[in-house]
């Protein structure tokens, strides 16, 4: 099982009893993900530490004010980075509004350049913004791949990424008690354009509630999400890794090193 976007640098428990707890619980790849400047050397350390761990390079929207021409430069850097597989995470927050507007989709555009002249798939983080997210895909609509993290939207946003390419990964929410139109949308998901993650350490899945999250539990969350797909844990496994490597997020470690 993949755990497709985690935050090893953020988790409470040292990272290397957070990877070997993933592996003893049956996850084999995990992709911890950049947010901020400051982390973009810190997941490439985990990623070149671990054998088990792949890494993204980009800024989250709350950061997008400290986006420049020079952490654009700094991703660019790491191209052939052989644990660098994704742009992310990216794209937009009208919530919490951290950096402005502008500010947001300035830096989401300019890392979606980014990703087409690396030839990376994204990882993007949407909330309030569904309209305007979905505008700045279609602007690249062909020229970029990836999937919207921790998919939490409307049955329309998923309907519009799906249409345009991008496939949807769902993390702990999913099991909560009142994501009941989640799993409606979950339901109708192709099993090929779907894949599970945790965002540690937030948003712990049922039963680990009131728990930091971490990598481990991601299969709390594969385990619902194959019950409402109707197939077994393994057969999730076995596609989701599948679709991972279709979208080029993750490789054969073991012989891809």
């Amino acid at each position: 099982m993949i755990d497709l976007h985690t935050h090893l640098h953020m988790l409470e428990i040292p990272v290397e009893q957070a990877v070997a707890q993933a592996k003893a619980a049956g996850v084999s790849h995990l992709i911890t993900v950049s947010s901020e400047p400051s982390d973009l050397a810190l997941v490439r350390a985990h990623a070149e530490r671990f054998a088990e761990v792949f890494c993204t390079q980009g800024i989250h929207p709350h950061d997008a004010k400290h986006f420049s021409q020079d952490i654009g430069d700094q991703i660019r850097g790491q191209v052939h980075h052989p644990k660098f597989v994704a742009i992310g995470e990216i794209g937009l927050d009208f919530y919490y509004n951290h950096s402005t507007h502008e500010e947001q989709v300035a830096a989401f555009e300019t890392q979606m350049d980014l990703a087409i002249e690396l030839q990376k798939p994204v990882q993007i983080h949407t909330r309030d913004a569904e309209k305007e997210t979905i505008e700045i895909l279609k602007k690249y609509r062909g020229k970029v791949k990836g999937i919207l993290h921790c998919f939490t939207g409307t049955g329309w946003l998923a309907d519009q990424a799906l249409d345009l390419g991008y496939d949807l990964s769902f993390s702990g929410v999913v099991t909560f008690r009142n994501a009941e139109e989640l799993r409606k949308t979950l339901d109708r998901t192709p099993l090929d354009r779907i894949h599970v993650e945790t965002d540690a350490p937030f948003l712990s899945p049922v039963p680990m509630r009131g728990k930091k999250n971490e990598p481990a539990f991601v299969m709390h969350t594969a385990a619902l999400v194959a019950q409402l797909k109707n197939v077994s844990v393994e057969e999730l496994r076995q596609q989701t890794y599948r679709n991972a490597k279709q979208m080029k997020l993750v490789f054969d470690y073991e012989s891809g090193l």
